[in-house]
């Protein structure tokens, strides 16, 4: 949806823009929606979970805070691996403030070092999230977080629990206290720019990873193909679910169709409740060998193709 510049009103207003990044499975999709208040992102246990930079917006008073969302930043091996990660740091780079967000149980990895050299090299200001801190002993907790300040790097340290929401208010108002005058960029009531039919997809991608985590971990996408607005108000989706092989296929449908069933109950639920409308949902599965390879497929996911 394109930015809404009409309502602004006065100098008053400030809006800021913020990327968030960190390695695999730190939590950023978590803290996202908490500091939005609604689900823009999806959320599974499964690392690389979010492929996609996915816009939040959240509100405070007067400021408007757009959130970027990014995917992991680990080391690529594969083409759709590398715009993953070519997306986060553009996600960086475009923001006015950047959040680095650490498992604070996984401290500092070979992914979280790799990032640390990066941000060295951009010179840019950063503020630290540790996440996951109801996991950590308090003096293990305060020593990680001596260890970043001796870095240089950060600006401001927070330490959260983007599951439970503890210490994510203190975070959003220090991200209000310090975004820029300014109108704001969207209205008020709009939590995303990711479009509903994006969004289709990414919550059945969410409940095929939560279900078959273990047997297709990173081995399907899904496309929503028909997008139909029914004049009772309800909407009729068509969605495909892509898989390289043709037993993952059997997987994804199931004896005699029942996990089909089930993904297709669990997402038109999830649907429902995020779109506040009532939806048909009707899912196939199709062998796709070659969709990490296909242009459109990054285009829809809003990738750039990188060789």
């Amino acid at each position: 949806m394109a930015p809404d510049v009409e309502n602004v009103k006065g100098a008053e207003h400030k809006c800021g823009f913020i990327a968030i990044i960190g390695a695999p499975n730190a939590g950023k999709s978590t803290l996202l929606n908490q500091l939005v208040g609604a689900k823009v992102a999806i959320v599974t246990h499964k690392v690389q979970t979010t492929r996609t930079r996915v816009t939040g917006i959240g509100m405070l008073n007067e400021t408007q805070l757009v959130f970027i969302d990014t995917p992991g930043i680990f080391e690529p091996k594969r083409r759709l691996d590398r715009a993953m990660v070519n997306a986060a740091w553009k996600g960086s780079a475009d923001a006015e403030t950047t959040v680095l967000m650490i498992d604070a149980k996984k401290g500092v990895d070979d992914d979280v070092e790799r990032i640390l050299k990066g941000l060295e090299s951009t010179s840019k200001k950063v503020i630290l999230v540790l996440n996951k801190i109801d996991t950590v002993r308090r003096e293990n907790l305060l020593s990680l977080a001596e260890a970043f300040d001796e870095t240089g790097l950060f600006t401001d340290i927070f330490m959260v629990s983007a599951l439970s929401g503890d210490g994510c208010v203190d975070l959003k108002a220090h991200l209000a206290g310090i975004a820029p005058v300014g109108p704001w960029m969207y209205p008020e009531d709009q939590v995303s720019d990711i479009t509903m039919r994006l969004l289709a997809a990414e919550i059945t991608r969410e409940k095929v990873y939560l279900r078959l985590h273990d047997e297709l971990p990173y081995s399907i996408t899904v496309e929503t193909e028909n997008w139909e607005d029914r004049p009772d108000g309800s909407v009729r989706i068509e969605q495909v679910i892509h898989v390289q092989r043709d037993s993952q296929k059997g997987i994804v449908i199931g004896k005699g169709g029942s996990m089909l069933k089930l993904l297709g109950q669990m997402a038109r639920e999830d649907m429902t409740e995020n779109f506040d409308r009532k939806v048909h949902l009707f899912l196939h599965v199709r062998v796709t060998e070659k969709w990490a390879d296909d242009r459109g497929v990054y285009k829809d996911m809003g990738l750039d193709f990188v060789e």
